[in-house]
């Protein structure tokens, strides 16, 4: 039986595991998270807040948090990089700051194949749907559109796909029938904020593994977190 440890390290209070989190907006995620990680005194720390755009408000957030910031855009030099050149000035800069664990918060681009080998099972995603229903950058408009009463957030690996890699954890969250698109976003963030740090704390205390390409979560059956 082949058993795979996500994120590879146990991480100790004295060094907690290094997140790099990937971002393209506002950043509430992000601040939720390092906010998490300050107050509780996680085994998991952010080190550096990387983003494809500037002046978007994530990075502002990290900036009044204290937290290093990379911007690496798409277009240099007056014309845009390809995907393999962008990631590899991202990782070119992402090398000073020792990150373990990329972490994806609103980051709006899918990652190349030659990125996720070389962080194999150490790049993780939210998404605010139940998946595999409704993956995709408008799942709360499809939600609302599906007329369905139950929604939720989901936290997986990253693979080739868009967000289709193997799940982690996930809460469900009610859908009410006067529900607009900002209502439903909202309800579902409460969760984001409660399950992200809880599945990197679960990684960081070396209990996440794939086992034959399947998630197993040591102590926590099914995955779903109340």
């Amino acid at each position: 039986m082949d058993s795979i440890p996500v994120g590879g390290r146990i991480a100790t209070a004295d060094q907690p595991l290094r997140c790099a989190v990937f971002l393209s907006g506002s950043g509430s995620g992000m601040e939720a998270l390092v906010q998490a990680q300050r107050t509780q005194n996680l085994l998991h720390q952010t080190v550096v807040v990387v983003a494809n755009t500037s002046g978007i408000e994530g990075l502002e957030r990290a900036q009044r948090l204290g937290v290093p910031t990379l911007v690496v855009e798409q277009n240099h030099e007056g014309r845009p990089r390809s995907r393999e050149e962008h990631e590899a000035e991202i990782l070119r800069q992402m090398a000073d700051y020792n990150v373990e664990m990329v972490v994806l918060s609103g980051y709006m681009r899918l990652l190349s194949p030659l990125f996720l080998s070389d962080w194999a099972n150490s790049v993780v995603n939210i998404h605010p749907s139940f998946l595999p229903h409704f993956p995709g950058a408008h799942a709360h408009r499809d939600v609302l559109a599906s007329q369905t009463t139950i929604t939720g957030c989901t936290v997986h690996l990253v693979d080739e796909g868009m967000d289709t890699g193997a799940i982690l954890a996930q809460r469900p969250v009610p859908v009410f029938t006067d529900d607009d698109e900002a209502a439903l976003s909202a309800r579902v963030k409460v969760e984001e904020h409660r399950l992200y740090p809880q599945v990197l704390t679960w990684i960081a205390e070396g209990r996440v593994h794939l086992i034959d390409g399947v998630v197993s979560v040591a102590g926590v059956e099914g995955h779903q977190v109340g």
